[in-house]
């Protein structure tokens, strides 16, 4: 059953997220998102989607005693304004293990369903915003960390987490895992005009590139690596 169950996700992961092409990425199909959190108190989600957005990620929760507080009226307002959405967790390696983050994420609006407008959640890994880098954990440790992570976040809804972080963090605190790149998608962080750079873990590419740390209508800009029938089958599953 596990066999299978990986192998399947083998082949949605490479269903919705498409090979790069030879031709330059401007040249490719993208989709315009964005990721807010209680930090952007006023979102024009419908200025978003007329402007092109159709897809946008929002906080959740952090470690086990933070729930964010913009979260139920960013979901309700990205949904009425007909963009896909989904939520993400910032998570604290140093404070409880994976499988404890995964769940508190999921009891706190970070779950999914087919209803072909709700992404797999979210998992936020990257600087600790007060402490060492990496969070006291070496880089096996934290490999194993987010393991349990996405071992049961994929447990409870059969999907796998996207994974957000940046080449120089995943680099220093993984060792450069390779453990998945073949399940979970990734939202790899560069603000940059020239591309996503190079890409962390065995990813063939970046599912989802945060590109700046501004956005017109709120938040972060986000761009997806393909077209919109390719976001939807990330949605759907």
């Amino acid at each position: 059953m596990k066999l299978l169950s990986t192998f399947a996700a083998v082949a949605l992961y490479q269903a919705v997220a498409l090979a790069l092409p030879a031709e330059p990425l401007e040249k490719r199909s993208t989709v315009q998102g964005f990721d807010i959190s209680h930090y952007q108190g006023t979102v024009d989600f419908k200025g978003a989607y007329s402007s092109g957005a159709r897809f946008v990620i929002i906080k959740a929760t952090e470690g086990t005693s933070y729930i964010d507080s913009g979260f139920t009226s960013h979901y309700n307002g990205a949904t009425a304004a007909g963009l896909i959405r989904g939520g993400y967790h910032f998570a604290h390696p140093d404070s409880s293990s994976g499988t404890t983050q995964a769940n508190y994420f999921l009891a706190h609006g970070g779950g999914w369903s087919g209803d072909g407008i709700t992404l797999p959640g979210m998992l936020d890994i990257e600087y600790n915003p007060s402490g060492a880098t990496c969070y006291g954990l070496s880089k096996t440790a934290m490999v194993a960390w987010i393991q349990d992570f996405v071992n049961t976040y994929h447990s409870k809804t059969t999907r796998y987490p996207m994974i957000y972080s940046t080449n120089d963090w995943w680099t220093t605190c993984t060792g450069n895992s390779a453990a998945f790149h073949t399940t979970c998608p990734l939202v790899l962080a560069r603000y940059s005009t020239a591309g996503p750079g190079t890409i962390p873990g065995s990813w063939p590419f970046q599912t989802i590139w945060q590109n700046k740390d501004s956005y017109t209508y709120g938040g972060d800009s986000d761009i997806f690596n393909g077209a919109l029938t390719n976001l939807k089958k990330l949605a759907t599953g």
